[in-house]
């Protein structure tokens, strides 16, 4: 699990170096070990095609590797070969020299060709980025086949592998999306399987393609990735036919959901000046072609009173809301009171205002700090939530006096319905729970986190808690819950049996919990009384990592005291049931399908976690809509989302009330990625299924639009 993480988030300088060391074999061996390694390969490859070709060249390399490297044994008393300094010294520097050229090309991708190249990318990461702008899906483990909308062709294979035939193939009339969870055409939960045993699977799936029958045995083999049906003999070779359709759940005359789509996050620049107004208006009509029902926005407030305190620029958002209401699109809008960059997602930088920023540099307590005493400057702790140390205002005075700003400004919005709801940021990320796994901080998947609360005012909070329960000397943090990216087992507050189930553990849980409830009860009365009469919502994220475990361990330093004997969740849901506020639901079990995680390791359950908190917030009968965590432009992430969406077993037939896709970009805006979302919002809409045959993009050369985005 680490290496997986390690690739997504990227390594340091001195694990490359140690890697070189490790990996790279010496000048001559490595070169012979490399051509034998491209010979095996090859052979394997001739032994699919010709049959036992491969046997006699494989045991010939392997013979030749012997004799290259001598391997010690206990009769023989050999040694392997040192190679000399001078060779490992310039292996080093040919590998240095080779980076420095990746790393360039990767700039030149990045910067000129607008692709979203991770830091540490290698060339896989950009031989799969050139593949998807080509149209074809590329899966977590390297597996690549075409886009649904490319059209399947027929596949000839011959009696010992499939291969594809260089002459002409027979097109299928009707072409078929392969892009569900199946056994003929494994996701990426699927093709880990082994090491993912704890992430819940249902038993079967409507969308399941039936398995591969050999021709000559009948004996089931295992489907080939872009085959799912029967294979029929024409002369000596086999013809692979293709089911006409997929069995899906029908979502016609269900209930309307409203589909929301989130701009990109820099869509107004530091000077408060809406970016590519012309680009964006394309944007815009092309998702009211498709009947979206509006778009959500961050209204930051790093921006709005960047300089002076009580200073607000409304500029570029009053031109984006104009351009929102005369194509007659409803708004979301988030008030974020916390900083944009460092997070998964996050393309731009908007730091907090930079008076809050002078203040913190004299008084850094105004910011979250965890037991070795960094802070985290992404937003303000909720100890200062009533202390007057922000120019002669309190945190929650300064939300307010912008929250109130902006109701005024946009009063006319308001009158006309256009805004339609005000999602309130009640921490980072604009979600409610302290910021316990901070990536900056040295975080990594499936790390526990810690807990943040040693901020002079938390800590004065603490001692007080401690005081008048009657045992002072409990005004202090766990000293045994161990680091950032400890496992719950390794820390003696977290194991079974740990002391988060003691007396002391659980004055604390109790208190640090209580902390993140009232913070959010503050914080929503005054949204309430500045935006009386419009919806507001706050934002909850799912700690699904360690759910299967006693302690719950990485909710518990997030600020969800939810161990496996309490629901952490019900207080939540009685203060957002008191503020009228609706909760945005992050729907993490996504990463299951996006990511390439290993939930064993973590013992993870982002199911059981989304079911839970849903069904807290329903048994008080509060509004709950939903976000995608990560990107998702094929059918099986739609699928999951619409069954999430919409419940089929549910017996009293509630369902979300709003779903916000992540997010607007030029790769939704592709024809093939825009019409599976077309399709998607049709089904969230109740209506009859989209025809893509008749689609068009109206009122704009698609090609050229995607071309000018690119530029």
């Amino acid at each position: 699990m680490a290496t997986d993480m390690q690739r997504l988030i990227g390594t340091s300088e001195e694990d490359d170096e140690e890697e070189m060391d490790m990996d790279v074999k010496e000048e001559g061996e490595g070169d012979d070990g490399e051509d034998g390694e491209k010979n095996v390969d090859a052979n394997h490859m001739m032994m699919g095609v010709d049959g036992g070709m491969a046997t006699s060249n494989s045991d010939d390399n392997r013979f030749q590797q012997q004799q290259i490297q001598e391997v010690g044994t206990p009769g023989g008393g050999g040694a392997r070969r040192c190679r000399p300094l001078e060779e490992k010294e310039r292996t080093k520097l040919r590998e240095r020299q080779r980076r420095a050229i990746t790393a360039k090309i990767l700039a030149g991708l990045r910067r000129h060709g607008n692709y979203n190249l991770r830091v540490r990318a290698d060339i896989n990461d950009v031989i799969a980025a050139l593949a998807r702008e080509a149209g074809w899906v590329v899966l977590p483990d390297g597996t690549t086949y075409p886009s649904n909308n490319q059209g399947l062709r027929t596949t000839v294979v011959n009696s010992t592998a499939v291969t594809s035939s260089s002459s002409k193939m027979v097109s299928q009339q009707n072409p078929v999306s392969l892009e569900g969870v199946t056994s003929g055409y494994p996701s990426s939960v699927e093709h880990n399987a082994d090491q993912m045993k704890s992430v819940f699977i249902p038993g079967s799936s409507p969308y399941d393609l039936p398995a591969i029958n050999t021709a000559d045995g009948g004996d089931q083999t295992q489907s080939h990735p872009l085959i799912g049906g029967s294979l029929d003999n024409v002369g000596d070779k086999q013809i692979a036919d293709m089911p006409q359709t997929l069995p899906e759940r029908d979502f016609a005359n269900t209930a309307y959901i409203p589909v929301y789509v989130m701009l990109p996050l820099g869509i107004i620049n530091m000077k408060c000046e809406l970016v590519d107004p012309e680009g964006l208006l394309k944007q815009l009509r092309v998702l009211k072609s498709v009947n979206v029902d509006g778009v959500m926005v961050d209204c930051w407030w790093g921006i709005v009173e960047g300089h002076a305190p009580l200073e607000y620029n409304w500029t570029g958002y009053r031109r984006l809301f104009q351009m929102v209401r005369d194509l007659k699109l409803k708004l979301q809008v988030v008030m974020s009171f916390h900083e944009c960059g460092g997070n998964v997602g996050d393309d731009v930088c908007i730091t907090l205002p930079h008076w809050v920023a002078e203040i913190g540099r004299s008084n850094p307590d105004i910011f979250f700090t965890d037991r070795a005493g960094r802070r985290n400057p992404e937003c303000l702790s909720w100890g200062i939530d009533k202390e007057r140390v922000l120019r002669g205002r309190t945190a929650v005075e300064v939300y307010f006096d912008c929250m109130r700003s902006f109701r005024v400004e946009f009063d006319e919005f308001f009158l006309d319905g256009i805004i339609s709801t005000i999602q309130v940021g009640l921490g980072p990320c604009g979600e409610l729970r302290f910021p316990s796994c901070t990536v900056k901080h040295g975080w990594r998947y499936p790390g526990i986190g810690e807990f943040q609360c040693y901020d002079q005012y938390l800590l004065k909070s603490l001692r007080k808690a401690a005081e008048v329960r009657g045992h002072s000397f409990w005004g202090r943090g766990p000293d045994n819950a161990g680091s950032y990216n400890s496992r719950p087992h390794e820390s003696g507050f977290f194991c079974d049996g740990g002391d988060y189930d003691g007396y002391y553990g659980r004055f604390f849980l109790n208190w640090y919990s209580r902390m993140l409830v009232d913070h959010g009860d503050r914080v929503l009365s005054l949204a309430k009384l500045a935006f009386d009469g419009t919806c507001i919502s706050a934002k909850l994220s799912g700690i699904h990592w360690w759910y299967k475990t006693p302690s719950h361990a990485a909710e518990l330093t997030a600020g969800f005291y939810n161990p496996c004997n309490r629901d952490g969740y019900a207080a939540i849901m009685t203060m957002l049931k008191k503020h009228g506020a609706s909760l945005n639901l992050v729907c993490t079990q996504l990463h299951m399908l996006d990511q390439n995680i290993d939930f064993q390791e973590a013992l993870g359950d982002p199911e059981g976690l989304f079911w839970q908190v849903l069904n807290a917030a329903w048994n008080v009968c509060i509004p709950v809509s939903s976000e995608n965590a990560l990107l998702c432009h094929n059918r099986v992430g739609y699928n999951k989302i619409l069954d999430n969406s919409k419940p089929l077993t549910d017996p009293d037939g509630r369902h979300l009330s709003s779903f916000t896709y992540l997010r607007l970009s030029p790769i939704l805006m592709e024809r093939h990625n825009f019409m599976e979302f077309d399709r998607f919002v049709k089904r969230m809409h109740g209506t009859a299924s989209f025809n893509f045959s008749i689609f068009s993009f109206p009122d704009i050369n698609h090609s050229a639009y995607i071309k000018h985005q690119r530029t």
